[in-house]
């Protein structure tokens, strides 16, 4: 997702905006602004099709259920498990910049190399391992939480 601005140039344009002129700065630069869940569909639509990627495939990639995951990538449903939306960026061969980025655009904390289950998280989207069970089975083998099974635990 490309915007026509870059975030140094917003944030020069918010340090000479007055609060009371955030809408004029939002109806100017709308193109540039985060669409909440939106732009995450749109991120993963686009990251799918330069991969040449089904998202039926995704989902069986992943491990989650298909009506589900049509439901989340469609902005039909929303989930508050981070987890869901790894094992989606992991199915998807995602990179781990991809990753963050999608995390980001869902509006969920990213990757944090200071927690150990996020650092090992972080090396599997860098190497890439194996299926998402071994995935899981490495966290396991670590004493660490396996990604969450989809759909169930809101």
């Amino acid at each position: 997702m490309m915007y026509k601005k870059d975030t140094a140039e917003l944030e020069q344009i918010l340090e000479h905006t007055h609060p009371g002129n955030i809408a004029d700065f939002v109806e100017e630069n709308e193109e540039n602004l985060l669409n909440g869940k939106k732009d995450f569909v749109i991120y993963v639509r686009e990251r799918l099709k330069e991969k040449g990627l089904l998202k039926q495939d995704v989902f069986l990639r992943a491990d989650v259920p298909l009506k589900y995951g049509y439901k989340i990538l469609s902005g039909e449903r929303t989930t508050g498990q981070r987890d869901f939306i790894l094992r989606i960026c992991y199915g998807a061969g995602f990179t781990l910049s991809e990753t963050q980025e999608a995390l980001k655009l869902y509006g969920m904390g990213k990757l944090y190399a200071r927690d150990t289950r996020d650092a090992l998280l972080m090396t599997c989207f860098n190497e890439h391992p194996g299926s998402i069970i071994d995935v899981n089975e490495m966290l396991l083998a670590n004493k660490l939480e396996p990604l969450r099974p989809s759909g169930t635990q809101e």
